[in-house]
């Protein structure tokens, strides 16, 4: 007899009251994919340099015009909120203080895979797709 495993998922608001309630500790570094909650992978020191030499990079010639997110969460739909190294987005006057950038507001994601990019492929970048994101990339 086969055992079907069960599967909890969750919505964007369940996941946040996951954090409210003290469920993750603020070191702990997962996102929310597709209703399921994954832990990300240690960033190496290479990893770190790549996402800080682009900062720059975009910071220093598009600070004007854009905003540029470092590691910080996109509300893609209901059950999916990633944490891409790099967002550009649209200028914002309160800086997304008021709601997390949702996909009409993303110009570019950028992934910086060392150890994830089978999964950022394969996962990550079909369902930046669904949602209408045209442009997002792994370096």
């Amino acid at each position: 007899m086969a055992v079907e495993l069960l599967r909890q998922l969750f919505t964007v608001d369940q996941y946040y009251k996951m954090f409210d309630a003290g469920v993750f500790t603020g070191n702990e570094r997962v996102e929310l994919i597709r209703g399921e909650i994954i832990k990300m992978s240690p960033m190496g020191i290479r990893h770190s340099a790549c996402v800080k030499r682009l900062n720059q990079l975009f910071f220093l010639r598009l600070a004007q015009t854009i905003t540029v997110g470092i590691q910080d969460s996109v509300r893609l739909n209901n059950t999916s909120e990633p944490q891409p190294d790099i967002s550009l987005l649209q200028r914002r006057p309160d800086f997304y203080e008021t709601q997390q950038p949702q996909p009409e507001n993303v110009f570019l994601l950028i992934e910086v895979s060392d150890t994830t990019i089978k999964y950022d492929r394969e996962i990550k970048v079909p369902l930046y797709a669904e949602v209408s994101i045209q442009q997002s990339a792994i370096s």
